[in-house]
């Protein structure tokens, strides 16, 4: 007979110790948080927590059953459980029966209210969505939240047979303003100007977009205080080293935090996750590619240059790529077209989920940040990851004809683009603006065009062209 309150009372405390069982919990919630605590009271549908590996998916639930436990939720309703738990491969441990007496306990308990089931590191159970679905469909009374790592491209097929029945969130390293909140947290003078320069980029953002309900006039938009510059500009050097992986950030050396990136976010991914979802044979070819799109992030290349680069085939390079971006290990864009979402092949840029893995890889130092070059590259892949996650973007491509280039070019509705520069260096010059001034010139369905750049003293309308510093840009757009 299985022991259920034997495999279970391990995972949850609170069932006998509630006033200490959160007390490990970090203080600081990322702001999906906030999202996900009004979602599990309303939504219908199983909530799904996906990401990259290590970056605080197990952490989140917890603060999840810490904020119903605060909201009055009985102990009893609330299961945690994680799919790594060493019983499951116990003879005795039926997956099946231990899923069914979870349901039947919440099925007893039903007349005071739902119960709570978080489901941790999910993708390792076998046919999962196949018992999620048969209690759904059912109508248990249980909320459920699964989390799984999106280096398993096994998990997302298999969440794909639950449409309409899972609402997924996609959890992502910690980007720049996350780092800044996480970082001001215990000033308050600071945090409160952070936040309320996010709170005015909500309307920033229209005006950039070409909403027209949004004038230019109506969004006062101004450099932050000096204090908050400074400090801005400190954490973006050290984030351009670490990144958004927060277990790195404790971390005693900057060697020790290199070798944990490596051995998470790369090793295991490639080693092992990838070669059981795809059956590589050689994993050292995927490698090898992966490495060479960190080599430039940003830059214009051909699976042709890539293929003489790497004596990688281009059939594998064609198998590769979609993996690498499933997992979030790269993100690729290509050349401008009028029409969006096509299928397109041809020259493309690369950018990385997080640019401490490439230094990790690479085994880069903070000699980094002397290289103005590559920091611009640096400065480029952040202002890509903040366009991908906003929500104003369709899609994104670069533009390069003849001489003229532009970094970004979103697709933020019908027919309408905004065209978006990078520009992270000392000095800014007339021909720095050519590009961009040339696109908005030939479509004229286009946005005010924005350039990011290094310097405070660089900011605010030159002529038609709308400069924003990089940290500023960031706390607005990300």
């Amino acid at each position: 007979m299985l022991d259920l309150q034997a495999i279970l009372r391990p995972y949850n405390p609170w069932w006998y110790e509630p006033l200490t069982a959160f007390a490990g919990l970090p203080a600081f919630h990322r702001p999906i948080f906030n999202v996900l605590s009004e979602e599990i009271k309303t939504v219908p549908q199983i909530l799904s927590v996906t990401g990259p590996r290590r970056i605080g998916k197990s952490t989140l639930l917890h603060q999840l059953l810490q904020q119903l436990s605060s909201d009055g939720v009985s102990p009893q309703h609330l299961i945690y459980y994680s799919f790594d738990d060493p019983v499951l491969s116990a003879r005795r441990v039926k997956v099946d029966e231990l899923i069914d007496r979870v349901m039947k306990q919440a099925l007893k308990q039903k007349d005071a209210g739902p119960t709570y089931l978080f489901l941790d590191e999910i993708q390792r159970l076998e046919r999962w969505e196949l018992y999620l679905k048969k209690y759904y469909d059912l109508k248990y009374p249980i909320k459920v939240v699964i989390s799984g790592s999106a280096s398993s491209p096994i998990f997302k097929k298999s969440r794909e047979s639950l449409l309409g029945r899972v609402k997924d969130f996609h959890l992502l390293p910690f980007s720049f303003r996350e780092y800044v909140l996480y970082s001001l947290q215990e000033n308050v003078q600071l945090l409160d100007e952070v936040k309320s320069l996010y709170e005015l980029g909500q309307t920033a953002q229209g005006m950039f977009a070409e909403d027209p309900s949004v004038q230019a006039n109506e969004v006062n938009l101004t450099l932050p205080t000096e204090a908050l510059c400074n400090t801005l500009d400190a954490l973006l050097q050290t984030y351009f080293l670490e990144g958004g992986f927060p277990e790195v950030w404790t971390l005693p050396s900057w060697v020790a935090k290199q070798e944990y990136l490596y051995d998470n976010q790369v090793k295991k991914v490639i080693y092992e996750d990838l070669i059981l979802a795809a059956e590589f044979r050689k994993p050292e070819l995927l490698k090898r590619f992966y490495i060479s799109l960190l080599e430039m992030p940003g830059k214009e290349i051909s699976v042709q240059a890539v293929v003489k680069e790497t004596d990688v085939a281009a059939s594998q390079i064609e198998k590769y790529l979609p993996l690498l971006e499933m997992t979030d290990l790269v993100y690729r864009i290509s050349k401008f077209r009028r029409k969006a979402l096509r299928v397109r092949k041809g020259l493309m840029k690369f950018y990385l989920v997080d640019l401490a893995l490439r230094n990790a890889v690479l085994r880069l130092n903070e000699t980094l940040l002397s290289d103005e070059t590559m920091l611009g590259l640096y400065a480029e892949n952040l202002v890509f990851l903040a366009l991908k996650k906003w929500r104003g973007t369709i899609q994104m491509d670069y533009y390069r004809e003849r001489h003229e280039e532009v970094d970004f070019i979103v697709h933020c509705g019908p027919h309408r683009f905004l065209p978006v520069e990078v520009k992270y260096r000392n000095e800014i010059k007339a021909s720095d603006f050519v590009g961009v001034r040339k696109f908005a010139s030939k479509f004229k369905q286009s946005a005010q065009p924005l350039m990011v750049t290094k310097r405070w003293t660089d900011f605010g309308k030159k002529e038609d062209v709308f400069q924003l510093p990089l940290p500023m840009f960031l706390l607005l757009f990300d």
